[in-house]
């Protein structure tokens, strides 16, 4: 599990492509590598990827294919930055929320201002993911921890502090650019609980106020 407190930007140093599968290799900043074993989870710009070899400060992941499909590392090469955050310790603060690094959908960014006194991004969904996005819940935004401002039909807004641009990826995104979603888990569940109760009730009350005509 994850925060949504990006910790570092990072450049990608190169990437392999193999066959089903593509190797990143990251250059990680001083101090981030402390402890960090193969096998650890890490989360690169919202994705929750595993160490797969560790030398000195670079760190390689491995993305699969059905990854790169539903993701936006397919669109990431050599010298571009990622945020990176560490896997959660059960003891640290959570100044975001709950974040499992499983991307649900990508988003097309529609508008981005990285005006000291405006910033933004402006991105919209694929519309069967709108119905999880409301006007201040969480989001994950390229594993960035956000709260959504403004909502209209399945486009959404989210204002940025300049330390969120400061220390994410954001910066060098353009309109026309995908970027990660990972909607808040809770409220996935409770929209489709109530879709599915509401699709039982409906028929019924439909049925019984056929029955009150008639009868």
């Amino acid at each position: 599990m994850y925060t949504g407190i990006v910790q570092a930007v990072a450049p990608i140093g190169k990437t392999v492509r193999h066959i089903g599968h593509t190797q990143f290799f990251v250059d990680f900043p001083d101090g981030l590598t402390d402890d960090l074993k193969i096998g650890g989870s890490i989360n690169i710009e919202g994705v929750c990827m595993t160490a797969t070899s560790i030398t000195g400060k670079t760190v390689t992941f491995d993305a699969m294919d059905a990854t790169l499909q539903r993701t936006n590392l397919s669109d990431l090469s050599a010298g571009d930055p990622v945020n990176i955050e560490r896997s959660a310790k059960p003891n640290e603060e959570n100044g975001g929320h709950n974040i499992a690094g499983h991307v649900a959908t990508t988003a097309t960014l529609v508008e981005i201002s990285t005006d000291p006194e405006n910033s933004f991004i402006r991105f919209r969904v694929p519309s069967e993911w709108a119905k999880y996005i409301f006007p201040r819940g969480f989001l994950a935004v390229n594993g960035a921890s956000l709260t959504v401002a403004e909502a209209e039909d399945d486009v959404f807004t989210i204002y940025l502090i300049p330390e969120t641009i400061r220390q994410t990826t954001f910066a060098r995104y353009r309109p026309g650019d995908r970027i990660n979603i990972e909607v808040d888990h809770q409220t996935m569940v409770m929209v489709d609980v109530m879709e599915r109760t509401l699709a039982r009730l409906l028929p019924q009350a439909a049925a019984a106020e056929t029955l009150r005509k008639l009868g």
